[in-house]
């Protein structure tokens, strides 16, 4: 049996493709909030950045396999979007949605307290990977470490957006389930 076949007799018929559709359009809808009003608004000089927020999201609602190949394309075009960070959340994206996806399948329910605390680590995670990137090019100053603390808590509230449609897609979130 070649791959074709393979694929054309058992993935095909199982992928729901109006969700995946749904997925592709909410992280491109993301992807344009981040880049055009997010990065418009600032405390200090710092903008929110909500994207791992919605790598997260969807690691945790749709499982890691799915979460890593919606959070690759996310993560490759906002690599596009902000030139840069070379190939930062094209790497970072996946990893956490992977990371949350297996945690919610294991060890953690899928609901929003548990969201909340999933999306400060990514949030926390992907400002210190930002601030290790600069200190690679430029060199280590402590007052980024203001700036990543400022950064994951500018973005924390608007996390709690991006779990908003991903939890009603979803068939594991508790959400549509009517719970």
């Amino acid at each position: 049996m070649s791959l074709r076949e393979f694929l054309v007799k058992y993935l095909m018929p199982r992928v729901d493709w109006k969700r995946v559709l749904r997925y592709l359009l909410y992280l491109f809808l993301c992807l344009l909030v981040q880049t055009m009003l997010l990065s418009r608004l600032r405390i200090a000089g710092i903008c929110p950045f909500a994207l791992p927020a919605a790598a997260v999201a969807v690691g945790m609602l749709e499982g890691p396999v799915w979460g890593v190949l919606y959070s690759l394309l996310l993560g490759f075009f906002a690599d596009m979007a902000y030139v840069e960070n070379t190939v930062l959340f094209t790497l970072l994206f996946p990893a956490l949605a992977f990371a949350t996806g297996f945690v919610s399948q294991f060890f953690i329910n899928r609901r929003f307290f548990a969201f909340m605390g999933a999306a400060l680590g990514g949030l926390l995670i992907t400002a210190l990977a930002q601030m290790l990137h600069t200190s690679v090019i430029d060199s280590f100053d402590l007052s980024m470490i203001p700036t990543v603390i400022l950064q994951t808590l500018w973005a924390l509230p608007l996390a709690a957006l991006t779990y908003v449609f991903p939890a009603r897609w979803s068939e594991y979130a508790p959400a549509s389930k009517g719970e």
